[in-house]
């Protein structure tokens, strides 16, 4: 199975060509959003951080960032920033040409001269790099170029019986093929973690599992929470799910059965090819935000309760195998898998279904999200703004 994809000298082909505007703080997002809608070929995040922040949440912030310039869906990249932020641009900008030959240029709007002298600037760097990436042509790529994220939200009953079990066959699919699969959401394997474990390819990965698991419950209760008091979500409740531990059981159905090869902490990204673990939040934008700066060209997210949620850099495929929100939001979920549900399909045949569907996106197709220009991220924070 291949593709036709963009190579990038840093490793994995990219399956968009995006020119990325990156602001480094909260005070940068707006000017990076009016660049970006300037620029045919640009696509820009909204970043709710990078000031007033202890020094674990500006890490974090900052493997976010220069993942997101790293991921192989991005050709180039302009930065915005403030000029008193916790990272300058000039500093994210060395940071990320360390990591990468991709074309980088930054603007600091307190050294520019406000908010119309910076965009006019940027806008011309943006529309010079898009006219540089539009010559760039397409390659035949192995789909071992691939690394799908796989991502579950607004969850109910459908999902652990049908639609995640689907994602569950196409993971192992991929992985049988060379390609790789990162699972994600910590928290949702709390309860099934032991099955997840399992899967390990080594005793060392099946400590690290539990052991996730195991800090993760221990850090929330250091600041006097319980996970289960926000999960499962009232929507998930609504759903018909229960317990945090039944949720868990469906969600981790949605990584497959392929022996787990590699445990990643957040925004990381992998060094090995096939199944993967990844330790994020349980709160699925964030989790996504996540997967894609540790390099996922595209993400697969399942869902019983409905989501329009999107990512600039990498499409998102939708999927429910609840058919009546399939019909309330036919505007946003690309995949009906209810057949399943009804019994006149199997999860065998939706995996195959499914990857013909990757396959058609890696080659170009959009998804529904893309299409509509969704862009949602979200950085997990250890603690409160100082």
């Amino acid at each position: 199975m291949k593709f036709w994809g963009y190579k990038r000298k840093e490793g994995r082909a990219g399956i968009r060509n995006h020119v990325l505007i990156l602001p480094t703080c909260a005070c940068g997002s707006e000017s990076a959003r009016i660049v970006a809608s300037q620029v045919r070929g640009a696509v820009n995040i909204v970043f709710n951080t990078g000031c007033s922040d202890v020094a674990e949440n500006t890490a974090m912030s900052q493997k976010i960032l220069t993942g997101f310039a790293c991921n192989p869906n991005v050709y180039g990249v302009v930065i915005i920033g403030l000029g008193c932020e916790t990272v300058p641009h000039m500093e994210l900008r060395k940071k990320i040409q360390a990591m990468t030959s991709k074309p980088v240029v930054s603007f600091g709007i307190q050294e520019e001269g406000g908010t119309l002298k910076t965009i006019e600037k940027a806008v011309r760097a943006a529309r010079d790099m898009a006219a540089e990436a539009a010559l760039q042509q397409k390659e035949l790529c192995d789909i071992s170029e691939l690394l799908l994220g796989i991502e579950c939200g607004g969850s109910d009953a459908t999902s652990g019986i049908a639609s995640n079990p689907a994602v569950g066959e196409l993971s192992d699919l991929l992985v049988d093929l060379g390609a790789s699969t990162i699972m994600s959401e910590s928290i949702e394997w709390i309860g099934g973690e032991h099955i997840v474990a399992a899967r390990a390819a080594t005793p060392k990965i099946h400590n690290q599992i539990i052991h996730i698991c195991k800090r993760y419950e221990e850090h929330l209760r250091a600041a006097g929470q319980d996970c289960r008091a926000g999960q499962p979500t009232p929507g998930n409740k609504a759903g018909g799910l229960s317990t945090l531990d039944e949720k868990s059981l469906g969600c981790i159905r949605k990584g497959g059965t392929r022996p787990i090869v590699e445990v990643l902490d957040q925004a990381e990204r992998p060094t090995r090819q096939g199944a993967i673990v990844m330790d994020t939040a349980g709160y699925d934008i964030s989790s996504v935000t996540s997967m894609v700066a540790g390099g996922c060209n595209a993400v697969i997210f399942t869902t019983g309760r409905g989501t329009p949620t999107g990512n600039a850099i990498v499409p998102v495929l939708k999927v429910t195998a609840n058919g009546l929100t399939y019909q309330r939001m036919e505007d946003n979920i690309d995949v009906d898998l209810s057949g399943i549900i009804r019994g006149t399909v199997t999860f065998k045949e939706s995996g195959q279904m499914l990857l013909e569907i990757i396959e058609e996106i890696c080659n170009g197709r959009l998804t529904k999200a893309e299409a509509y220009g969704f862009s949602d991220i979200a950085v997990d924070h250890v603690c409160r703004y100082v």
